[in-house]
């Protein structure tokens, strides 16, 4: 009986009742992951409405012919080649931060530094892509508010819209590639710094890698809408 009482008082006083919490997560991770549920829901709310308008006008320009320069390269006959290339450097950057954390959790500084680098490369060049492209547009004749001469005429409604939401949809993934590139840049020279070896962690890797992975995550339904419907 005194056994028993013992217990139900150990119990009592135990903060989770089990001894142990529910949710096994350090809070910084836990915190990145709620900004990053928050972040969802606008890049959400952004393409829905993209498909809302899609769908409801009653013309949408081609994106075969909207998206088939190599900018600086050649002017037309290369459809989506491209974003494609701007896709493939994105997801490879996501593999190299993988590889980052995963050297981080074997705390092998060097390894993790020259991942790093990897990725902030990838991040910049996607930038720098995604410039060329932005510039090329603008000199075909599209950005926020105005279409090319050809539209001029025909139902030019959806072509507007078209405009606006493709550069204000990705500015805003672009302004979060250009923010994971300086979170990137500070966490490598942190690295330099011997900052997580002095902590006995490379957790801050791990945090930023889920950011990044976020980035990716979010070209994906952005190339699709954009570039594939």
């Amino acid at each position: 009986m005194n056994a028993t009482v013992s217990q139900l008082d150990e119990i009592k006083t135990e903060p989770w009742s089990g001894g142990k919490s529910p949710f096994n997560v350090e809070y910084g991770k836990l915190m990145m992951w709620f900004f990053l549920v928050s972040d969802a829901f606008t890049f959400s709310a952004f393409l829905i409405y993209y498909g809302a308008q899609r769908f409801t006008q009653v013309s949408w320009p081609d994106p075969d012919l909207v998206f088939q320069s190599i900018p600086g390269i050649a002017d037309h006959g290369y459809p989506l080649v491209f974003v494609g290339l701007m896709t493939f450097i994105l997801i490879m950057s996501s593999v190299t931060m993988v590889l980052a954390v995963e050297a981080g959790h074997r705390m092998a500084k060097k390894e993790v530094a020259v991942w790093m680098i990897w990725t902030i490369l990838g991040g910049l060049t996607f930038l720098g892509c995604q410039a060329a492209e932005w510039s090329h547009l603008h000199h075909e004749g599209y950005w926020w508010g105005s279409i090319p001469e050809f539209y001029k005429g025909v139902d030019t409604v959806g072509a507007t819209q078209f405009a606006n939401l493709f550069f204000t949809i990705t500015g805003f993934h672009g302004f979060h590639v250009f923010s994971g590139v300086v979170i990137n840049i500070i966490i490598f020279f942190m690295t330099l710094g011997n900052s997580f070896e002095k902590r006995g962690s490379y957790l801050m890797v791990e945090k930023v890698g889920l950011y990044w992975h976020f980035v990716d995550l979010v070209w994906v339904f952005v190339f699709t809408f954009f570039y594939l419907v």
